[in-house]
């Protein structure tokens, strides 16, 4: 499904964050990224997720160079994507219920085709009672769960989570990862970038350690 090949990238003129980075995601593949603090981890999501280009490599995506591909056909392949940012990315003036069900709204969905499936999947995150809710009154752990929601709604073909646990009590850390990994047995692949061992311990899954700008695979 994803195919990266030395890949390097640095902002301007400064020196490369990320290293001769190649790997591969396999379609209905889960695996964890993680590394210390500053390691590059954001910025290797955000080239999976095509918001990003490297400096140096070759990136294939659904057989696809990404090199090649015209600008005005990244919205269509990064539909095929789903990410949760740790800045969640809500909009202020849109319920909870608007926030999740917008991916579906600008693909032109009428309503009543979704509406049930958002608001289980609310419910199923602990968002039940919030779904009428803007998000400056939502915790942060509350805005995690929507965007992970958001995310969700769309059904990609591969998942990317930035430390999707981080705001969110032991409990529902577990319910999340069970969210994941039911998804993923539905084919989706999933990618979660986190500090949290104990959260990697639960899974037997392929952990790739960025360190230093280089990554290490351990299956």
């Amino acid at each position: 499904m994803i195919h990266f090949e030395n890949v390097g990238l640095r902002y301007g003129l400064g020196p490369e964050i990320l290293r001769d980075i190649t790997f591969d995601i396999p379609a209905s593949s889960f695996q964890f990224l993680t590394g210390p603090s500053g390691a590059g981890k954001t910025t290797l999501l955000k080239l999976l997720f095509l918001s990003l280009k490297p400096t140096r490599g070759l990136i294939r995506m659904f057989d696809r160079d990404i090199a090649s591909i015209p600008r005005e056909d990244l919205p269509m392949l990064r539909r095929r994507i789903g990410i949760v940012f740790q800045d969640f990315q809500l909009l202020d003036h849109l319920t909870t219920y608007e926030n999740v069900s917008l991916p579906l709204r600008v693909r032109g969905k009428e309503e009543h085709t979704y509406r049930s499936d958002v608001i289980e999947l609310l419910k199923w995150v602990g968002l039940g009672q919030r779904i009428n809710v803007l998000p400056p009154v939502l915790s942060g752990g509350e805005k995690q769960r929507a965007a992970i929601a958001r995310a969700l709604m769309d059904q990609p073909e591969i998942l990317l989570a930035d430390e999707p646990t981080g705001n969110v009590d032991p409990p529902m850390a577990r319910r999340l990862l069970g969210l994941f990994r039911e998804l993923n047995r539905q084919g989706t692949a999933v990618l979660i970038a986190t500090h949290d061992f104990a959260l990697m311990d639960q899974v037997d899954a392929r952990r790739m350690i960025l360190s230093d700008g280089r990554l290490e695979i351990y299956s």
